[in-house]
């Protein structure tokens, strides 16, 4: 009978220890996007809803189930468990095939997602010239984001704020006349909107979790290979 072979076990114990890595990975940075200051700042207003971080906890279950994956696998390994091997096979696969219809889907959405990103911003920007309470932590958060990025409103400049302009004192003052100020209501302000930068802001998350998905595919994919190969040598034993 065939014995099982070492090189392919123990390979097969490191994958799924940087698989188990990988999940703890994704599962730090999904919940630092999740809770980090820029995060609050952008989607803390009760008006956007949770709709923003729906992709984010979506992240945070993955991150968890590649762990218990990865857990699986080691184990598999280490134990020659064909039971192991195969729970850890057929879920490793279908994380795959769901990145893979994730990924065709988000080339082929691309173009609504932008737009979904506009629509929310220009309704988001009503925002900024109501008088009503409950929007008041939306809009002191986008005054925080104003005064970080250096930006004025969220799509038309200073106009968004409306009559709420003269409310709050120094409201997207810019000292740097020469290069990045406008003159607007008597007053020095960013002529840049903020819609630019907070595009830029989900675009870095965005590249970020691509990133992820793209070193994860291949880890998955030598995982796949080697348990399969372990599973068969331990059924010839």
């Amino acid at each position: 009978m065939a014995s099982v072979s070492g090189c392919i076990k123990y390979s097969m114990f490191i994958f799924n220890f940087l698989f188990w890595l990988c999940g703890i990975v994704i599962l730090a940075l999904a919940i630092w996007v999740r809770v980090g200051n820029d995060s609050q700042e952008i989607f803390s207003s009760e008006n956007l809803g949770s709709s923003p971080y729906a992709a984010v906890d979506i992240l945070i279950a993955v991150g968890a189930i590649i762990m218990i994956l990865g857990f699986l696998g080691c184990c598999g390994a280490i134990k020659e468990s064909r039971c192991m091997l195969l729970l850890f096979f057929i879920g490793l696969l279908l994380i795959l095939l769901l990145q893979v219809a994730a990924g065709i889907l988000g080339a082929v959405f691309k173009s609504e997602s932008d737009r979904i990103v506009n629509e929310t911003l220009y309704e988001s920007a009503k925002l900024l010239s109501t008088t009503v309470e409950s929007d008041k932590q939306f809009q002191e958060a986008v005054i925080v984001f104003q005064k970080e990025f250096k930006c004025c409103g969220l799509v038309n400049g200073a106009v968004d704020w409306g009559n709420n302009f003269q409310q709050y004192t120094g409201l997207c003052e810019c000292l740097d006349t020469q290069r990045s100020c406008t003159y607007y209501n008597g007053k020095h302000v960013y002529k840049e909107p903020c819609i630019s930068y907070i595009k830029d802001f989900l675009e870095k998350k965005l590249i970020i979790v691509i990133g992820i998905a793209f070193g994860l595919a291949v880890i998955e994919i030598l995982g796949l290979v080697f348990s399969m190969v372990l599973y068969c040598q331990i059924g010839n034993k």
